[in-house]
């Protein structure tokens, strides 16, 4: 066949087609093209075939640079001189030009770029089933080191475009694996020339590059964050074409699309964070049943989001949030609740505070609506719940108590959350101190202040840990008396001696009340059981009036005069009915150190009690003594007609076996401390003595033989 072509094709002409002049090589391919214009006339296809196989192993496939040039000419001409015939020669033509792309001389793979320009031109839609490995040859030399031949490559680029674009042959299905391999390519040059392609391809109307999407998104995302502006303004402006016919599609596959838009929300990127929850924001929109199997990893990814530091990015999490949490979906549908669940969990150990209260959004939203699905992952995520009581945000706080509350509807739930709550405030005292009084009262108005009182003082009752239970019963007996919410609770411990609810409150009360005396007083204060509070001061002993008790005092008298107590002073205008109140007031006086500011509170307050005339008579001028005298005459003692509903003297022997506790309890820590002294000044003694023994053997030591002594 060789033989063949050497005697269709001149000599001169095949060496004017190898010469290192350009004019030479273009003369002979004209003349080449003559020759095969002659024999496709002719209908010689068989010794075309002979010129082209020529071309090709003598030239193309030549180690010279020259002769590849020439080659690539010459293959050229005969294409141009083949005209309509041309498609059937394709098959020989084609693939060696190809590879010539990427031959290592950069004129070489410019002249291959003309030569399938020229080919091209000549036979258009026919080379269309050449166009993946032409396609992967023009993505290479789109980053081509030299600049000439990248011009050539994007001249090239452009014809293949046109012919795709008007060719019914072109195969979407082939060519999406390729163009999805080559999206991860990081060179400036490629990314250009691969959303060139996506852009075009997607604006032929019989090519349905929307149903690829999912195939070439993540890479299209991926350019977002180029370092080149030009890049990332072409790929925003094919992803904003691709979401405005996703809103006009009612055919979208939004699941595998929604699995990329989740990894992509959390780029370092902030553009791509912007664009991506932009899209899931349109997909929760749109999707509907489609994204409900992917509601978890959306919530995933939009959390974190609501406290992005970019204020637009921002705006659409949030709003992206409430859509979703606005869609009720059926779990029998594929809502899966304990995936959300999860998530919703993961993001309450987030650093950012907006995004633990979305995340407490979704606890509430879930509890409330899907309670039952709830409960059975509430071994999972009841600990993390409690944990989120310690949160550093008072907003959070609230929000976890709002779940509980709801949660603790059950008995055995709420139960659990008090004894958590004592049991962190017994390792957290700072807690207790700082949030004490914000979860107590919240808790009240949740759940009910006699509920939540009943339920703490049940189980300080038995508290080991005497020196904690006494603390904790000061913090809840100050919540009592000054919260606002706690008003009605109030209230009912007023009625302790006339009504039996009240009476039962304050016996329930009363139970780990008496862990602190001054707690116990003013338990008593309150219930207007005023003839049982002068019995709990007398029954106290020196052990007693420490200065925790004295602290502890000082806040009672300043509360005194407060509107809490309001009535109590009003009841100081008849000394003669409430004897009681008054000794027990003078008996806290009593307690007082004289110089202290709650000792001439409480004196001024009693300076001020309106006595009788024949009181004001008498020899003595000590009020206390008076108001003996009016205890031991009046007949009209408030507390002796309903004296019996309440077992006054068994409580007060329950307050002094408990007090006799902790007294024990304070003996037991001193002799502790004392013998842990004792013990340290031993190990010391010993050492020293060591020490010292040490050295008196080094002096008393005979000297050595061997040492220089005196004689």
């Amino acid at each position: 066949m060789a033989a063949d072509a050497l005697s269709i094709i001149p000599s001169a002409v095949l060496r004017n087609l190898s010469d290192k002049l350009y004019e030479k090589r273009k003369n002979a391919a004209l003349e080449i093209e003559g020759i095969v214009k002659q024999l496709a006339t002719a209908g010689e296809h068989e010794k075309i075939s002979a010129v082209i196989a020529l071309l090709i192993h003598d030239f193309t496939y030549s180690p010279q640079a020259n002769h590849r040039k020439g080659g690539l000419i010459g293959l050229a001409a005969v294409t141009v001189g083949l005209t309509n015939e041309a498609a059937q020669h394709l098959e020989q033509i084609v693939p060696p030009v190809i590879s010539s792309f990427g031959d290592q001389d950069s004129r070489v793979r410019y002249y291959a770029c003309e030569a399938l320009y020229n080919i091209a031109k000549v036979v258009r839609g026919d080379f269309i089933i050449y166009f993946n490995k032409i396609f992967d040859a023009l993505c290479k030399l789109a980053a081509d080191s030299d600049a000439n031949v990248q011009s050539a490559a994007h001249l090239l680029d452009r014809l293949v475009k046109d012919i795709v674009t008007e060719s019914d042959q072109f195969s979407i299905e082939e060519f999406i694996p390729l163009l999805r391999e080559r999206m991860n390519v990081l060179n400036p040059y490629v990314r250009q020339f691969l959303v060139g392609w996506i852009t075009v391809l997607d604006s032929v109307p019989d090519i349905d590059m929307l149903g690829f999407l999912p195939d070439f998104l993540d890479g299209l995302f991926n350019m977002l964050s180029d370092s080149s502006h030009e890049i990332r303004q072409q790929a925003d402006a094919a992803l904003s074409e691709f979401l405005q016919e996703i809103k006009n599609s009612p055919n979208v596959d939004y699941g595998r699309m929604a699995e990329i838009l989740v990894r992509r929300a959390g780029s370092t990127d902030e553009f791509t964070r912007l664009t991506s929850i932009t899209w899931i924001n349109e997909f929760v929109k749109l999707g509907g049943e489609q994204l409900v199997p992917y509601y978890a990893d959306i919530l995933g990814a939009i959390l974190p989001c609501i406290s992005d530091e970019e204020e637009k990015i921002r705006v659409v999490a949030r709003e992206t949030n409430e859509e979703l949490r606005a869609i009720k979906a059926d779990p029998t549908e594929g809502f899966d609740i304990g995936a959300i669940l999860s998530i919703a969990k993961r993001e309450l150990n987030s650093e950012h505070e907006a995004t633990r209260i979305e995340a407490l959004h979704w606890f509430s939203t879930l509890l409330a609506r899907y309670r039952v699905e709830f409960l059975a992952y509430l071994n999972d995520i009841f600990d993390p719940l409690l944990n989120a009581l310690s949160d550093p945000s008072d907003a959070v706080v609230l929000l976890v108590l709002e779940v509980h509350a709801c949660i603790a509807e059950e008995s055995h739930h709420f139960h659990h959350l008090v004894s958590y709550l004592i049991r962190t405030f017994h390792n957290n005292h700072v807690l207790l101190e700082k949030r004490g009084a914000l979860i107590v009262r919240r808790l009240c108005v949740l759940l009910g202040a006699e509920k939540v009182y009943r339920e703490f003082s049940s189980i300080l009752e038995s508290e080991i840990d005497l020196d904690f239970a006494s603390v904790m019963v000061q913090a809840l007996n100050l919540i009592l008396l000054t919260s606002t919410e706690l008003g009605e609770l109030r209230s009912l411990l007023k009625k302790s001696l006339v009504d039996s609810c009240g009476k039962d409150l304050f016996q329930s009360l009363y139970a780990s009340w008496r862990h602190s005396p001054m707690a116990t007083i003013s338990l008593c204060l309150l219930a207007q059981a005023y003839s049982h509070a002068s019995c709990v001061i007398q029954s106290l002993g020196e052990e007693d009036i420490n200065v925790k008790f004295l602290v502890q005092l000082d806040k009672l008298i300043r509360l005194l005069e407060t509107p809490v107590f309001a009535y109590l002073r009003l009841q100081l205008l008849e000394p003669g009915k409430h004897t009681w109140l008054l000794k027990t007031l003078y008996g806290l006086l009593m307690l007082l150190p004289q110089q202290s500011a709650a000792f001439k509170i409480l004196r001024t307050r009693l300076k001020t009690v309106p006595f009788s005339e024949n009181l004001k008579r008498t020899s003595s001028a000590n009020p206390y003594s008076q108001i003996l005298q009016v205890t031991e005459d009046g007949n009209r003692n408030q507390d002796t007609q309903n004296y019996s509903a309440i077992n006054f003297p068994s409580l007060l022997q329950q307050f002094e076996n408990m007090q006799q506790q902790h007294r024990s309890h304070l003996k037991g820590q001193l002799q502790s401390r004392k013998s842990a002294s004792a013990a340290t000044l031993s190990q010391e003694i010993q050492r020293y003595e060591e020490v010292h023994s040490s050295s008196l053997s080094e002096i008393s030591r005979p000297p050595s033989r061997t040492s220089k002594g005196i004689s």
